[in-house]
């Protein structure tokens, strides 16, 4: 039995000696060197851009109060961050030959991921775009885009806008007098096809004021538009899709103040004239519009009411929406429109005064 013992024990002690070894050795060994997130300052005059190039991922690029004329391109995980409304992006007022593309197309500030591989982290917040030629913030296949505090003011075309992106958070956010939607979110500007799922985008606490639509989600499924305060647009909000499968839809829009929309815009190539929409459904499935306050949006346009339900221009029908507890009224063509020829749309428990067809409220 000595024997047997003996032989069990020498196993053991062999091994806690390795162990004891290997563990003075790693406790020995230099901890491997991770290099701290850096914060650049820019100053105006200084150029953001430099900054951005020269940051490593994760950094900070901290802009201080002051109006700076260019336009970045962020193609790193970083922060970009001004010291509010008073860190003023606009555009240059001479065109350098050595610009990058975020410039020659007009935007302020680009976040573009690739093909291959999503632009994943980028935060943007606290500052105002103002004057650029397209687009105030434009982003392109990103992932977890986070823009907070930005002031997106009389762009050309879209205020605060992405495509081919997914789990963005644009929140607390002011978008005003841009030349087409405030905020716009879409599957892709550049080519056709279904509605792309994006993993829970939220559009939250905004205001846009101004602008000929005030948030425009197109062609994209799974999102939440929310707590957002729309007026003063020609049109509030616009729920777009096509005949392409997957439909549009599958969202939320709820707790959102869509009131007053009644600037007069006038017909374009894509659009018939719009004035008096709160929210316009067209081509959308299985979404859910509850609790908002859509009051007073007034004019006499096809797509005129609170909340409209319009056949798509391609013959896309709306179907399985929901439009249910909204305070709507003060509104015409009629609080209700259900003018889309789909199947499956419920009106239930609205407060509201008129209707298209009657029975709705």
């Amino acid at each position: 039995m000595t024997q047997r013992r003996n032989h069990l024990k020498t196993p053991y002690v062999l091994t806690t000696a390795l162990t004891t070894a290997l563990i003075a050795g790693l406790a020995a060994a230099p901890a491997p060197a991770f290099a701290a997130p850096r914060s650049h300052t820019v100053r105006p005059g200084a150029s953001i851009q430099a900054a951005v190039d020269a940051a490593s991922p994760g950094d900070t690029v901290v802009l201080t109060r002051g109006t700076y004329r260019e336009s970045v391109l962020i193609t790193k995980a970083l922060t970009l961050r001004g010291a509010g409304p008073q860190t003023v992006l606009a555009p240059a007022q001479t065109r350098s030959r050595a610009v990058h593309s975020c410039a020659k197309a007009g935007n302020g500030i680009c976040v573009t991921g690739t093909e291959g591989a999503a632009l994943t982290g980028v935060s943007v917040r606290s500052l105002t775009l103002r004057g650029f030629r397209v687009n105030g913030l434009w982003a392109s296949r990103t992932d977890r885009l986070s823009v907070r505090g930005v002031r997106a003011e009389e762009n050309g075309v879209w205020g605060i806008a992405q495509q081919r992106s997914t789990r963005s958070s644009l929140r607390g956010n002011t978008v005003r007098e841009n030349g087409d939607a405030g905020i716009f979110v879409a599957n892709a500007v550049d080519a056709e096809g279904g509605a792309t799922d994006t993993g829970g985008t939220v559009i939250a606490d905004n205001r846009a004021t101004g602008n000929r639509i005030g948030v425009t989600v197109r062609r994209v499924r799974n999102l939440s538009v929310r707590g957002n305060v729309v007026t003063g647009n020609c049109a509030g909000m616009f729920i777009v899709g096509d005949e392409s499968r997957p439909a549009a839809g599958a969202m939320t829009v709820r707790d959102n103040t869509v009131d007053r929309n009644n600037a007069f815009c006038p017909a374009t190539a894509r659009l018939p004239v719009l004035q008096g929409s709160g929210i316009v459904l067209t081509g959308s499935e299985a979404t859910v519009i509850r609790g908002n306050r859509i009051r007073d949006n007034a004019g006499t346009g096809p797509m005129s009411g609170g909340v409209v339900l319009f056949k798509s221009f391609v013959g896309a029908a709306n179907t399985d929406n929901v439009v249910e507890r909204n305070d709507v009224r003060g509104n015409s063509r009629a609080d209700l429109v259900d003018g889309g020829g789909g199947t499956g749309n419920r009106f239930t428990g609205n407060d509201c005064s008129t209707s298209q067809p009657a029975g709705l409220c």
